[in-house]
């Protein structure tokens, strides 16, 4: 078994019928669930608190929607305080080597609209190379996205049902060990219908 932490970021989740979703996936399984927002709304992190945590834990998913390319500014505030020189890297900062980072993000826009034809101009995992990078300068490894595009409209179509069950399917994966991390790592991205597992094969 594998200690697995989800760290939720949504500022306006109650409007939010997709992330509402995971997150009660997220809560039905053995994962460590933080909703980073309820814990800090006033963004005050405690940074002894959340080192613990990280200590506590083997892999480490960070589940938000895409705010302008990036994360919600609570993760980003997160970041700057809890990966500490000395601590998460730097010559003597080896706290989280070994450990796993994985992203579950919602993206308001269609796949097309990832990539040079798209009118976002780069894939997806361009605008996630600065979180690939923090894991790799922190010693850990970094698996590909979990991702569902076209949130704003999921909830009218099967996508939602078929997202929330692929991502319950990929936290037992982690926390059962029979997620299979070399077949994902072959991709940049994992969706409902791609998760690897070393059960079913």
């Amino acid at each position: 078994m594998a200690n697995v932490l989800i760290y939720t970021a949504h500022p306006g989740r109650r409007y939010s019928h997709v992330n509402t979703a995971l997150d009660a996936a997220a809560s039905a399984t053995d994962a460590t669930c933080v909703d980073l927002m309820a814990d800090y709304p006033r963004h005050n992190i405690n940074v002894e608190r959340e080192q613990e945590r990280l200590l506590a834990h083997d892999t480490i998913l960070f589940q938000f929607p895409l705010f302008w390319y990036s994360t919600p500014s609570i993760i980003k505030e997160w970041q700057d305080l809890v990966l500490e020189h000395g601590w998460a890297y730097g010559s003597n900062g080896t706290q989280l080597k070994g450990k796993t980072m994985m992203l579950a993000i919602t993206a308001g826009g269609s796949a097309d609209a990832y990539g040079k034809s798209g009118y976002n101009h780069f894939d997806l995992r361009m605008f996630l190379t600065p979180l690939e990078q923090t894991a790799r300068l922190c010693g850990m490894t970094f698996l590909p996205p979990y991702v569902l595009f076209g949130a704003l409209g999921a909830e009218k179509t099967d996508l939602l049902a078929n997202h929330v069950a692929g991502y319950t399917q990929l936290i037992n994966g982690l926390c059962n060990d029979t997620y299979d991390r070399a077949a994902a790592a072959k991709n940049d991205l994992i969706f409902a219908d791609t998760i690897p597992d070393l059960v079913k094969g």
